[in-house]
């Protein structure tokens, strides 16, 4: 009953969402590939040094200091995705709804993200539209199951289911991607390994809760995900009713935390090879 919890709303999710993701899926091809030719002019602009002002906005280097935040953030990681073939790169939305900003294609280098960078990837996990309608159904699940009898049921009952589970993502999310990895200099974003058996490409995707890299690229201990997690189950004692503040019931809320995310890390790292040669067509 606890798998439904994670497995039915992303079935329902991409269900729903498939019937017209094959539309915007249509986009993702030439938006690569005017984000290249944007950085192949950025290039030669930069070159000529009689360039005015005012077109400084064009360029790759000192324009993303100037432009937003989340801008640079996506021009970095279209950078860094250049030369990786399209069925092996990782959309920012699969399907078109389900959120994947943490991922980073297989073979690509991107430099590591900055504090502000980490803090709109946090952000976009925690207030894309979908999060509310990934909340709305693993509440309406968690009030169908009795997860919590305290909170009630009906309306008002999901209502308290709700905002519990809104706090929930959002904390975490804001802990796991952005202040943790900020003090501990780890970068959460996901690495696809693109290629390998199987098993091999399971296991890694797996086990990038417990291993993740640093600033410099090296393999570190994912202290980020792990304490992050912890520490979010910690802050809902605060919220939750009493008969879910007892150590076992937080020791299952952080094991299914855990397990959600190394799920949704294999998800990820074999998205493109089901886009590809299931559903034909780029991810």
């Amino acid at each position: 009953m606890h798998c439904l919890r994670f497995f039915l709303p992303l079935v329902l999710i991409l269900f729903v969402q498939s019937l017209w993701a094959q539309e915007r899926s249509s986009s993702l091809a030439p938006a690569v590939s005017s984000e290249s030719a944007e950085t192949a002019s950025s290039d030669t602009q930069s070159s000529q040094q009689s360039s005015p002002p005012e077109q400084s906005g064009t360029t790759s280097t000192g324009s993303n200091v100037k432009q937003s935040d989340a801008k640079s953030a996506d021009q970095s990681t279209a950078a860094a995705n250049q030369g990786v073939p399209p069925e092996k790169q990782q959309p920012k939305r699969i399907l078109g709804v389900m959120p994947n900003f943490r991922a980073v294609s297989a073979g690509a280098l991107p430099p590591p993200p900055t504090a502000k960078q980490a803090f709109i990837i946090a952000s976009q996990n925690s207030f894309d539209y979908s999060s509310f309608i990934f909340v709305g159904v693993t509440s309406a699940l968690a009030e169908w199951t009795v997860a919590h009898p305290q909170l009630g049921q009906g309306l008002p009952g999901f209502g308290r289911y709700y905002w519990r589970g809104f706090l929930d993502k959002t904390d975490g999310n804001y802990l796991v991607i952005f202040a943790l990895p900020t003090i501990f200099h780890q970068d959460e974003r996901y690495y696809a390994m693109g290629k390998g058996s199987i098993l091999k490409r399971g296991f890694y995707a797996g086990s990038r809760i417990v291993i993740t890299p640093d600033y410099h690229g090296h393999n570190s201990f994912n202290i980020s995900e792990l304490l992050g997690r912890a520490m979010a189950q910690g802050i809902s004692v605060t919220y939750y009713p009493s008969g879910s503040r007892t150590a076992g019931a937080l020791a299952t809320k952080f094991g299914w935390a855990l397990g959600r995310d190394a799920l949704t890390n294999v998800f990820r790292e074999f998205w493109p090879d089901i886009a590809t040669h299931v559903l034909h067509r780029h991810p």
